[in-house]
């Protein structure tokens, strides 16, 4: 049964979010899934895939995880969604506050392109301008026109809203600089990832809120990806950074919706509607922001990351596999071909073709022959239910796909290749 025509028709891209569309992966990727459990998901022929991918980067204990499960169900039977703020809604921004060192206030929302906007909307609130300035080398930060609008795929955003958002390349300052001068207090606001692929450059983030402060404008760290993975306290702690706004999603919660806007009060209490006479910010209204099923599986998870010491696994685990990607790379002497590279805690690997050009062919070749050995790897996503078993059936994967990748810099990928090459979600035209 074609279950991507099923998709196709119903579902504009056929699914909800076009990081999950047919065309990112190998034409032998399953079209739909029918569960998760720990570290595996199954088919609609109950095939079981070890994964790498564990929900867009957001499980990050595993699929199915009882204890989170548990806690979840508990909230659910207290009513799950009241008419007036519930007594965990208190108790979660009371813990998140207090962990995260730059949060003195917290709104909830269900995902991370909310919170992102709303720092935004707050920072142009706050300096009474409209301009934002957005990191071009970090791939996504929301849905919203302000984003969108200034990318590729910006088909239904007025030009007057693209207009607003300018770009600067991550690590280089004086790119950073020229923004600034270009638009002289017209710039509301920095946002950008602490990191992403590395590290940044020694006291780089510390220099671009120097330069935010100088000018005027408000420093936003987008924390959807990189915290409770970098440290429990965000990367922002990691490396010593303290942003005005910063936004956290995805592994916070092992897969639940629920994303979070944070920061300092002078900033955040715009939204408030206590300061009688304060002209007022519609920051984030939702029903459904504080459901108890997020929070409380935000609650549960933070006690497993903090009890299990997860971080600190899924780092060790990192450093394992990068040397187990490079290690069978020299092996089949193709190590300049093809890499592992990275934050431990956030992998990546990268593939060549014969000309030493990054080549999505190559890397489709490489993901059919790992689905085939029942890895699925279209990015490293580690969860703590990524023991050593999955790593040693990793490695076998590993060594059979590049034998085939190897012969492939020979003769082409064309000739192994059985579909599709997949694509960037962010194009002009499909």
């Amino acid at each position: 049964m074609n279950y991507r025509q099923r998709l196709l028709s119903l579902i504009p891209g056929g699914a909800h979010t076009y990081s999950r569309g047919y065309d990112q992966f190998p034409a032998n990727c399953p079209q739909i899934l029918t569960k998760g459990n720990k570290c595996y998901i199954y088919d609609i022929n109950n095939r079981k895939i070890l994964d790498y991918g564990m929900g867009l980067r957001s499980v990050i204990l595993g699929y199915n995880n009882n204890e989170v499960n548990r806690k979840v169900i508990e909230a659910i039977k207290k009513g799950n969604n009241l008419t007036l703020p519930s007594l965990l809604e208190l108790k979660a921004a009371e813990t998140i506050t207090n962990l995260i060192t730059t949060a003195e206030m917290v709104k909830f929302a269900k995902n991370g392109s909310n919170v992102t906007t709303a720092a935004v909307k707050l920072a142009r609130a706050y300096t009474g301008r409209d301009y934002v300035a957005r990191c071009i080398d970090h791939p996504f930060f929301s849905f919203d026109d302000w984003f969108i609008g200034s990318t590729v795929m910006n088909k239904g955003v007025p030009k007057q809203i693209s207009d607003l958002t300018i770009t600067f390349k991550y690590g280089d300052l004086k790119d950073l600089e020229n923004l600034f001068e270009k638009y002289p207090n017209k710039i509301s606001c920095v946002i950008m990832e602490a990191a992403t692929t590395n590290h940044p450059p020694q006291g780089y983030l510390q220099k671009v809120k120097e330069i935010c402060h100088k000018n005027g404008a408000l420093f936003i760290l987008d924390e959807i990806i990189t915290g409770f993975r970098w440290h429990l306290k965000g990367a922002q702690y990691y490396y010593n950074i303290d942003p005005d706004l910063s936004t956290f999603g995805k592994a916070m919660s092992n897969g639940f919706s629920i994303a979070a806007l944070v920061g300092k009060k002078e900033f955040m209490k715009l939204g408030s509607i206590e300061l009688e006479g304060q002209e007022r910010v519609f920051l984030l209204s939702s029903t459904y922001g504080a459901e108890m099923t997020g929070l409380a599986a935000f609650l549960a998870t933070l006690n497993i990351l903090q009890r299990e010491n997860v971080i600190e696994y899924i780092w060790k685990y990192g450093e394992k596999l990068i040397q187990i990607f490079n290690k069978k790379a020299k092996e089949i002497g193709i190590q300049e071909y093809f890499k592992a590279d990275g934050i431990p805690c956030s992998p990546w690997y990268i593939t060549y073709n014969s000309k030493k050009q990054i080549c999505l062919g190559m890397k489709t070749l490489f993901l059919q022959e790992m689905i085939k050995n029942r890895v699925f790897i279209p990015w490293i996503s580690i969860s703590y239910s990524h023991t050593q078993k999955e790593l040693e059936i990793t490695e076998k994967a590993i060594e059979k796909a590049l034998k085939v990748y190897s012969l492939a810099l020979e003769d082409g990928y064309q000739k192994y290749l059985e579909g599709h090459i997949i694509k960037p979600v962010f194009r002009k035209y499909n």
